[in-house]
């Protein structure tokens, strides 16, 4: 846990990022006059562009904030399904599908200019900026600007996407590839110096230009005549009509916390509000065995309801708040109904909270040609397109398990926080609020104790996940596999709090190379 230092300047904001560049331009943009969502645009941004084949600008994103004395707010810059005005002969077509049986445990997924989707991540950070922001967009950018010039250190969890899938991923992306390989054809180690051909350039126009550097102009030209080129769906008409949509965020009580989190049609927020919900306060002191017990109940529970209810849904956005609605109404008794992410949290000292959750799901292997933007898959993860492949209509926005969530306490106590983890960002966060919130610990104990995820296969298949540390009940008859202690699978939790009393507390998960600063 991260504290301000003795003397010297008082720090304006607090930080928690995936790694330390991130951390670091946010605390630099909130020292230069930053709000906190100004910090935690600037630390996404440096992620973008430092954790290759994870996250980049091409894909979408959804930013939580919570403004002092007003509702907080989702800004949802989430992919969407491309394809408006193309014939139905355009659609199921430009795509090949991969496998790694070592990363995540396994993992299929379908890639190519035909698993991208609408990418609406800039439109959505120049929407929160617009709103909430305190200094210039460029000043935002200039971070992630420099160092894309002069280049980053891969990080561990980068290194390991592109060592388990690199290859086959960026088969027909040779650029790309070269960029992240030694001359012998190996991965670049973890630390090793990564420059991305031409990202430089394009974030020179996004600095300039906003949003417009992608939406219109020669590079959305570009990305319109690749996609046409290879069996992509983007569209000019996908690209002039895409617009980030700011909900009120999705509300719960947890002990004297008020969790604001994505809301629907997202289905990360409202699964995360059953689950602490149906918690009901447990632990109220620590893990007991009694609680786990419950915990493992209430994961059944909720994603036996998801995935009969939520992940095949015409109206997700419906079906989410009757998933929050039948919790509320039938309290306990509802507990007898049968990728690639990444996350920055901020606070600050005039009581802004912000958290930003961003996705490119796998990575399509492909780039917006002269550009270095690695576009995403979204249309191709699996987990999250039940109905198949191109299903939905132009225009929807695709489900996801993001759920970037600020809260507030009555004596003034604000926080940030999230996580990516693909379908353990729910669990993950479920634990780490409600150690925090009723259980006992600090923010830094809750992220570092050892987690607990029910994995849920498309068939219905139940496999209890457990780091090696957790020492799980007899009573709980599931199968299980273990894991290492704090392991990568298990989330990257990042947390920021103002304390009642004005002191800023960073908090990062050792899952991941997450950090934090403060400036």
């Amino acid at each position: 846990m991260h504290r301000p230092s003795a003397g010297g300047e008082a720090a304006r904001v607090v930080v928690a990022a995936p790694n330390r560049m991130s951390a670091d331009a946010g605390a630099r943009v909130g020292a230069e006059g930053g709000s906190a969502v100004d910090a935690a645009l600037a630390a996404m941004l440096v992620t973008l562009v430092t954790e290759p084949g994870v996250v980049s600008v091409g894909g979408g994103a959804f930013v939580t904030v919570a403004p002092p004395g007003k509702p907080a707010v989702t800004v949802d810059g989430y992919v969407e399904m491309p394809g408006r005005g193309l014939p139905p002969s355009a659609f199921r077509r430009g795509t090949r599908d991969i496998h790694s049986a070592e990363y995540a445990g396994g993992t299929s997924m379908t890639v190519g200019h035909g698993s991208v989707g609408t990418p609406g991540l800039l439109a959505a950070f120049e929407e929160a900026h617009r709103r909430y922001g305190h200094v210039p967009w460029h000043v935002l950018v200039e971070p992630a600007l420099e160092i894309s010039r002069s280049g980053f250190p891969l990080g561990a969890a980068a290194n390991y996407y592109l060592r388990t899938l690199g290859k086959d991923l960026l088969a027909e992306d040779p650029e790309s590839l070269a960029a992240l390989e030694h001359p012998d054809g190996t991965v670049k180690g973890v630390g090793e110096s990564v420059v991305v051909p031409h990202l430089a350039a394009f974030l020179e126009k996004v600095a300039r230009e906003g949003a417009a550097a992608l939406f219109a102009g020669d590079v959305a030209q570009t990305l319109v005549d690749d996609m046409a080129a290879h069996g992509g769906l983007v569209t000019r008409a996908d690209l002039d009509a895409f617009e980030p949509v700011v909900r009120r965020a999705a509300g719960v009580q947890v002990g004297d916390w008020l969790i604001a989190t994505n809301p629907p049609p997202s289905i990360g927020g409202p699964v995360l509000a059953a689950m602490l919900l149906l918690l009901d306060g447990r632990p109220a002191d620590k893990w007991s065995d009694d609680d786990l017990e419950r915990w493992v109940a209430v994961q059944r529970a909720v994603l036996r309801h998801r995935a009969a209810e939520l992940d095949v849904a015409t109206d997700r956005a419906t079906a989410g708040q009757a998933l929050l609605d039948g919790v509320v109404a039938g309290g306990q008794k509802w507990l007898g109904v049968a990728p690639s992410t990444a996350h920055v949290s901020v606070v600050d000292v005039e009581g802004f909270a912000c958290s930003v959750t961003a996705s490119s799901g796998y990575s399509a292997g492909v780039t917006i040609p002269g550009t270095g933007v690695w576009l995403n898959n979204c249309l191709g993860e699996h987990e999250l397109n039940r109905g198949g492949l191109h299903t939905l209509a132009p225009g929807e926005r695709l489900a996801s398990n993001m759920a970037p969530s600020v809260a507030r306490r009555p004596d003034g106590a604000v926080l940030a926080i999230g996580s990516p983890g693909a379908d353990r960002i729910t669990t993950a966060l479920a634990q780490v609020i409600a150690s925090f919130a009723h259980g006992g610990y600090d923010l830094q104990e809750a992220i570092d104790r050892p987690r607990v995820h029910l994995g849920r296969a498309a068939d219905g298949t139940e496999v209890l996940h457990h780091e090696e540390d957790v020492v799980l009940p007899a009573s709980i008859m599931l199968p299980r596999r273990s894991h290492p202690a704090r392991a990568m699978f298990m989330g990257g939790v990042a947390a920021a709090l103002r304390e009642a009393d004005g002191t800023l507390v960073g908090a990062a998960d050792p899952r991941r190379s997450g950090a934090v600063a403060l400036g």
